[in-house]
């Protein structure tokens, strides 16, 4: 096992001895065990999975951020995570809809990058309360 923190600008959100995680990479998914080499990373919208010292997998939507590895600690640096028991799936789809609407829109002053990670982000919190929690498809 191996000591995780996940902190956001707002919050230590986890702080837990753990067996493994799988992040999402900017380079794809990558798995996290004990005594894995050095290494920081940055991450993109996606799912986070962590395997608890109980052995039970946990999840959560990650909006991006840092990963870091470095004697057995590990730190995510997340710019916002949500375990995926707490997504408000109509918000989320409001959220999604409404950066498509301005994504589409073509209006100067929208702020595409910001449009284009908010549709990310939205997309990954629908995405993941679907598979998890309606037992869809990934």
């Amino acid at each position: 096992m191996y000591s995780l923190n996940i902190v956001t600008p707002e919050e230590v959100f986890f702080e837990q001895e753990v067996v493994s995680i799988i992040a999402p990479g900017s380079e794809g998914y990558l798995g996290v065990l004990t005594d894995h080499a050095p290494l920081i990373t940055a991450l993109v919208p996606g799912k986070l999975t962590v395997k608890d010292n109980t052995g039970r997998e946990l999840f959560y939507a990650v909006s991006g951020g840092f990963l870091e590895v470095f004697k057995n600690q590990v730190t995510v640096l997340a710019h916002s995570i949500e375990s995926v028991t707490d997504i408000d799936y109509d918000r989320a789809r409001r959220a999604l809809e409404r950066a498509k609407r301005r994504l589409r829109s073509r209006d100067p002053a929208v702020d595409v990058t910001r449009a284009t990670a908010a549709l990310e982000r939205a997309r990954t919190r629908c995405r993941l309360y679907e598979v998890l929690r309606m037992g869809g498809q990934e």
